[in-house]
């Protein structure tokens, strides 16, 4: 039993510890973003980071849409709601 324990207690400072410190690190970077006067959102993309994709075409969007509506993955309101989305509504 104390082998039990002490494993425990182990267990609970390695958590705890970095609990800690991802606390910090996340603390740290939004005190950088504050000093930058960038939200974290629209910082620069790291160099080997994806460029964003263009918005797709609406028409293959609805096309996808109705697909997705008629294989009955979608309801008749989120099919609404979405369309809506798309042709801006």
């Amino acid at each position: 039993m104390p082998g039990l324990l002490r494993g425990v207690a182990r267990t609970a400072a390695v958590a705890g510890t970095a609990t800690a410190v991802s606390n910090r690190v996340s603390r740290r970077q939004g005190e950088r973003w504050a000093r930058q006067g960038a939200p974290p959102g629209e910082q620069e993309q790291p160099a080997g980071a994806p460029e964003p994709q263009a918005p797709a075409d609406p028409i293959a969007q609805l096309r996808d849409l109705g697909q997705l509506h008629e294989q009955g993955i979608l309801t008749d309101e989120e099919f609404a709601a979405q369309k809506a989305k798309i042709l801006g509504s």
